[in-house]
């Protein structure tokens, strides 16, 4: 077995092979050259370490791996089949066709994202999407950002910088990632001062902290964990009159942004933005791909004047909504304003769905993929931070054949991957998070992981 590097082929004699000829022709020689250069730095490294060199097949076949992966669409398109309906690792809400479409429609050419088609002078991308989340929500006035953590760092950066912002030690919680209310607030400029305990707060406790000094009063909504037992937390209607009575603006992170009432489908309550104007929050803010069931995107509701100090912070231009996002929000705000989300907005569908109608699929699924599936009763969950705890009554495809964590792989790898869980060494399938249009492929994924196709 040969190890020196006088066998290690040269780049002019990988560049000749035609697989490598028909990759330059795809692609670029430039790009090509690079991924030949980088795969015979890692063959050196390896005769380095004592391996033999590898041949110029070994070297064309790991060129042609790495242009496969670096060069692939991205990313792909899986279906979930987890029956979590917020997944966060699988991209969380899926869009309406709408707002494919109005994506589509934007991304495709130029827009009036600035301009009065009227006037024809400069206008302001927010105008338009402004109106339809005010008319969803019952705002006096609103602007949509990239996310809700930036939404909430803008709206403390823009009333609260150099200030202290009282928040209830129980909420200063971590939203993902490993980002945490604390951090946010610090970066905004704010001063944080916790009050109360983890399990119980008092509206004296705000009232006890509040000084000269105190910027606004922060009322956190804990969406993804649930504190049970001996707990206290003061209303939010509670904090505004306090705020009202002390001159201190009132500050709602709402997180999900719901604006359907969630325990009409069986589920907790969960605060909604139409809720918090209401109660007369001075600010809220709430996620737009969440429960709200749109692209990733954040809103800031409320006070004309507080809105229009966020929109006018230096920090705003830097968190700003890009026009396709805005175009999806745009549509997924119209089917709360026609009384359509439930059957035009996926995850709402998905919520909406009964019992019998996932056990009805489940049981076609079964039929078609033979007697290594069987159904299996089990809960669909929210996910994405929402509603913890709570979960939807469904009916799964459980496939048994004996080595569950192959065939999740091979699932994984199908096309297009099929992403399912595992309990008691069987992988199950939840109708319930699945697209009515992606069931055909997901049974043909299926059966040929299980060998049938």
């Amino acid at each position: 077995m040969t190890t020196g590097f006088r066998d290690l082929p040269s780049v002019d004699l990988v560049l000749s092979d035609g697989r490598i000829q028909r990759l330059v022709e795809q692609s670029s020689r430039p790009a090509v050259l690079e991924l030949v250069r980088a795969q015979l730095e890692e063959a050196r490294d390896a005769i380095g370490s004592g391996r033999r060199a590898a041949t110029v097949e070994e070297v064309v076949s790991a060129v042609e791996a790495r242009a496969a992966t670096r060069w692939r669409a991205w990313p792909n398109a899986v279906i979930n089949a987890t029956g979590v309906i917020l997944h966060t690792n699988l991209g969380r809400a899926p869009l309406s066709g709408a707002a494919l479409r109005a994506v589509e429609r934007t991304a495709g050419g130029y827009s009036d994202l600035e301009l009065d088609l009227e006037t024809g002078k400069r206008g302001s991308r927010q105008a338009h999407i402004s109106q339809l989340i005010c008319q969803a929500t019952g705002a006096p006035a609103a602007i949509a950002v990239n996310n809700n953590a930036s939404a909430v760092l803008l709206g403390l950066a823009a009333i609260a910088a150099g200030k202290e912002v009282i928040v209830s030690r129980g909420e200063a919680v971590e939203i993902g990632g490993g980002f945490r209310i604390p951090d946010v607030l610090r970066q905004s400029g704010a001063k944080l001062i916790e009050v109360g305990s983890t399990n119980r707060t008092y509206v004296r406790d705000y009232e006890a902290s509040i000084t000269d000094n105190t910027g606004a009063l922060l009322s956190v909504h804990t969406s993804n964990f649930r504190v049970s037992g001996f707990t206290h937390s003061p209303s939010l209607a509670e904090l505004v009159k306090l705020g009202k009575d002390k001159g201190v603006p009132v500050l709602h992170d709402l997180g999900s942004g719901c604006l359907l009432d969630t325990a009409e489908f069986g589920l907790a309550h969960e605060p909604m933005p139409q809720e918090s104007m209401e109660a007369g929050a001075s600010l809220a803010f709430f996620s737009g791909d969440k429960l709200l069931g749109g692209p990733q995107s954040g809103m800031i509701v409320g006070d004309e004047g507080l809105v229009a100090s966020v929109s006018r912070h230096p920090l705003a231009r830097a968190v700003r909504i890009d026009k396709l996002s805005m175009a999806a929000l745009s549509a997924t705000l119209l089917h709360y304003i026609k009384d359509e989300a439930t059957v035009k907005i996926p995850i709402w569908r998905m919520i909406a769905e009964s019992e019998d109608s996932v056990k009805s699929r489940a049981s076609r699924w079964a039929s078609s993929l033979g007697e290594r599936a069987t159904l299996a009763g089990g809960l669909s969950t929210i996910g994405g931070g929402s509603l913890p705890g709570e979960v939807l009554p469904t009916t799964a495809v459980a496939l048994d054949t004996g080595d569950a964590e192959g065939l999740a792989m091979r699932l994984r790898t199908g096309s297009p991957a099929v992403i399912g869980r595992i309990e008691d060494d069987r992988v199950l399938l939840d109708p319930r998070t699945v697209l009515p249009a992606q069931e055909e492929s997901l049974l043909r994924v299926v059966s040929q992981a299980l060998g049938k196709g």
